[in-house]
């Protein structure tokens, strides 16, 4: 029986956060000159060339520095290089700064560069990132403050693999155990680890950029959104960053000691097909499902306004992105018309066919594909929906057994290569993320030229011709891109949330102490 949720219930549900939130008392923080940032989850590895997870990425950012960073249009910009040049399509010269310290004293230089990546391509540790870099044939550092890559091949996505986001630099002497004791160049040094309890670091006084104003940051690991909020409203906790439900922000919205900071974000949600469904496999049908549904409703009552409706993987302001392709406004009546085109009429109950739409058991997302399922029978589509864990849903998904799936895009979607490695039909599980097994011979081409070719303005018009063909075949239905939000205590202030949502707003961050 397909799965429906009452909105009594939903309202109910947010009543009761609400309560609670409301009977809290309030207390102030225990440490006036110490920031306490509640994480949902422990990172896995604070070793910048291992961990993959957002929570040991966003906080290898504040303690790692790498050869480049991005800026606000997600282009590159210099970070530990001043400055690079490609003499050819395959050779890549970086010049590091001369005044970067480790948070130890240890000057940074060119050998630091050679040996965190040597490590990482050599198998020297076990790391998910080494395939990064298997073009990489080998590594020169000609003097103190050069660096210099040698491909195999061209690859014009390649520089996005030395950004701070991706990787950082740690000490040509980094050891086995490095990921419990380590030493970066960033705007913050590592001071303590309690496994699934907390993680101390402090402002680092030798950074290159400045020294923050924030003098100690306790990242607190809570794992319930409702302690969370709880642990807000006591003051015992200072900020979160984009880790609880939109009805629970609305309701800390209110208290006169809390404010939320809000931003445009990247991360996508989009619904994939299985293009082997023979239902699925009807262009028209995709286009009509996409005009089926009313995204902007979705964004305003279940997301409370927090979020954009989305028409490609890429976020508007990156540097690739093009907006003029086909978009799928809410149109009932043209979806109706394309699936009598399609060959799909209406039974007399009313029902062209039936589809079944698998999810994680993340709750918002299952209120968001209820509201979905109501939307689409309005034109004759009966969704079933499928709720499972999360291990079992993505094996299902990667193994293609599946019609249909929603789930998000997290800092993937900042590459351009992400249309190559989710559409090329090259990239089938394991190769690749094109689990709807979508294939379009006109693209597979149009992807080999984007990935080798690296000058900026023949590159973004193969982009945008990628984006438009894309957007005609709708293998996704692109829903919108979340914003970044943040609840935090007054005392907090100058925060500017970065549209990746990492956590680098806390270079500048400010705290007002009594």
């Amino acid at each position: 029986m397909p799965m429906r949720v009452s909105p009594r219930r939903i309202f109910s549900a947010v009543l009761i956060v609400c309560g609670f939130l409301a009977g809290c008392s309030r207390r102030s923080s225990t440490d006036s000159n110490t920031l306490n940032f509640l994480l949902e989850s422990m990172p896995t590895n604070l070793d910048p060339r291992i961990g993959t997870d957002a929570f040991s990425e966003h906080l290898d950012f504040l303690l790692f520095d790498s050869l480049l960073q991005r800026d606000d249009h997600l282009d590159l910009a210099p970070d530990l290089a001043e400055k690079w040049e490609m003499p050819d399509a395959q050779t890549y010269v970086f010049h590091l700064r001369h005044d970067v310290k480790f948070s130890n004293g240890q000057p940074l230089t060119s050998a630091d560069v050679k040996f965190t990546f040597d490590s990482i391509i050599s198998g020297a540790i076990r790391t998910p990132k080494r395939g990064a870099y298997a073009l990489v044939d080998s590594i020169t550092a000609p003097d103190p403050y050069t660096v210099i890559f040698h491909l195999r091949a061209p690859y014009a996505s390649f520089p996005l693999n030395l950004t701070r986001q991706a990787v950082g630099v740690v000490p040509q002497n980094a050891g086995s155990d490095f990921a419990q004791h380590p030493i970066g160049s960033g705007p913050f040094r590592f001071v303590s680890l309690t496994t699934d309890e907390q993680i101390v670091v402090e402002r680092n006084p030798n950074y290159f950029a400045g020294a923050p104003s924030l003098e100690r940051i306790r990242f607190r690991i809570v794992p319930d959104a409702l302690v969370r909020a709880l642990e807000l409203r006591k003051g015992s906790g200072d900020i979160e960053v984009n880790s609880l439900p939109p009805d629970t922000v609305a309701a800390l919205a209110r208290d006169p000691n809390l404010e939320v900071t809000r931003s445009p974000g990247t991360a996508l949600a989009y619904i994939s097909f299985n293009f082997d469904d023979p239902i699925l496999a009807h262009r028209r049908v995709r286009q009509a499902l996409a005009y089926a549904t009313d995204r902007q409703s979705l964004i305003t009552y279940l997301l409370r306004g927090y979020a954009r409706p989305a028409d490609s993987l890429l976020p508007p302001n990156h540097w690739a992105y093009d907006g003029n392709v086909a978009h799928y406004d809410f149109d009932p009546a043209r979806a109706n018309s394309l699936l009598d085109a399609a060959g799909f009429p209406r039974g007399p109950d009313g029902i062209r066919f039936h589809l079944e739409l698998k999810t994680s058991t993340d709750e918002s997302t299952r209120l968001i594909a209820a509201a979905l399922q109501d939307q689409w029978h309005r034109v004759g589509v009966q969704l079933d929906l499928r709720s499972l864990e999360f291990a079992t849903f993505y094996s299902d998904i990667t193994r293609g057994s599946f019609q249909l799936y929603t789930l998000r895009w997290l800092g993937a979607n900042l590459d351009p290569d992400i249309f190559d490695y989710v559409f090329n039909s090259a990239k089938f599980p394991p190769a690749g993320a094109n689990r709807g097994h979508y294939r379009n011979p006109q693209l597979d081409v149009l992807l080999d030229e984007a990935r080798v070719t690296t000058d900026r303005a023949k590159r973004k018009e193969i982009l945008s011709q990628i984006q438009q063909l894309i957007a005609t075949d709708e293998p996704y239905i692109n829903l919108w891109y979340y914003d970044n939000i943040s609840v935090h205590s007054r005392r907090v202030t100058n925060i500017h949330l970065s549209p990746g949502g990492d956590f680098d707003f806390l270079q500048h961050a400010t705290l007002a102490v009594p």
